[in-house]
């Protein structure tokens, strides 16, 4: 296997476990009922009392929608429960049906949106649909680049209605900000699946690198993808060390406080963003 392939194998797991993940999921296509109605949605109405009652019905910008018999219905600001509560009282109270059996759906999701940026393979502004969550959102982004980070980070918009492009974190441990561990979504462990809100930004970072250089089989620039990543894994993504490399005189390269010094490494030890790892040749 390459140093391409290498590196590219995390991420594949990642993306293998955005798809076991949808595949677990309830469908997104169906709003849950505290979902909230807005400008451009288009609703799916089912009248079991007549037929012609039923179709699809875009909301307008100022929140109202035209319906049959009763004309003009205020939908927007509203849940979906209350919009189907309001639209049954009305049909009810204008002396249309008695008890009238309807169903009230979203179709097309476009008041509401999120933004997905950074190390993705398509960022850009996507509908933010019923009960979306993380997984799905960096699905539809075309799933992480192998150049990023192990960590997601969402920023909360502080007013949804009026945020028109991504917010980026002034301060990745502020009120608004939630962290998210990649690696532990990737193992599976999905109660880190953060709920998404409207106007979210979802940020991945570009992973910082380290680099291997001396008797691998790979040398090069790697990012660094994983916390407390040690020597002996650092030397994984170069291949590892060749038959004439030694491992017991490995040095680090390491950048402190602006000069740079060279340490002893053992194999156990933790690298850091930046470190250039060189692996000496053995003297027989």
């Amino acid at each position: 296997m390459d140093s391409k392939n290498k590196q590219l194998t995390p991420w594949r797991s990642v993306a293998a476990a955005l798809v076991v993940a949808l595949s677990a999921t309830p469908a997104f296509s169906q709003a849950p009922s505290s979902y909230v109605v807005g400008a451009q949605d288009v609703l799916t109405i089912t009248s079991y009392d007549q037929a012609d009652l039923s179709g699809k019905f875009t909301i307008e910008t100022d929140g109202t929608f035209t319906y049959p018999l009763i004309g003009r219905f205020r939908a927007g600001g509203l849940t979906l429960r209350r919009v189907e509560d309001d639209l049954k009282a009305r049909l009810r109270d204008d002396g249309y049906f008695k008890n009238p059996q309807i169903t009230v759906s979203v179709e097309t999701y476009r008041s509401q949106k999120i933004f997905v940026v950074g190390e993705v393979r398509t960022p850009g502004s996507y509908p933010l649909s019923g009960n979306m969550a993380l997984v799905e959102a960096l699905a539809r982004a075309g799933s992480t680049l192998p150049t990023a980070s192990g960590e997601v980070i969402i920023v909360h918009a502080a007013d949804p209605e009026t945020a028109a492009g991504p917010t980026l974190p002034v301060r990745t441990d502020g009120d608004n900000v939630t962290r998210v561990d990649l690696r532990a979504l990737q193992n599976g462990e999905f109660a880190n699946n953060t709920a998404l809100r409207d106007g979210d930004t979802i940020f991945v970072p570009r992973a910082e690198a380290i680099y291997v250089f001396g008797e691998v089989k790979n040398p090069g620039a790697y990012a660094l993808q994983q916390k407390n990543t040690t020597v002996l894994q650092a030397l994984s993504l170069a291949g590892g060390v060749v038959d004439r490399g030694s491992t017991s005189r490995i040095r680090i390269a390491r950048i402190v406080g602006g000069e740079k010094q060279e340490i002893r490494a053992k194999l156990s030890d933790v690298v850091q963003p930046g470190d250039t790892i060189i692996v000496p040749e053995r003297f027989f």
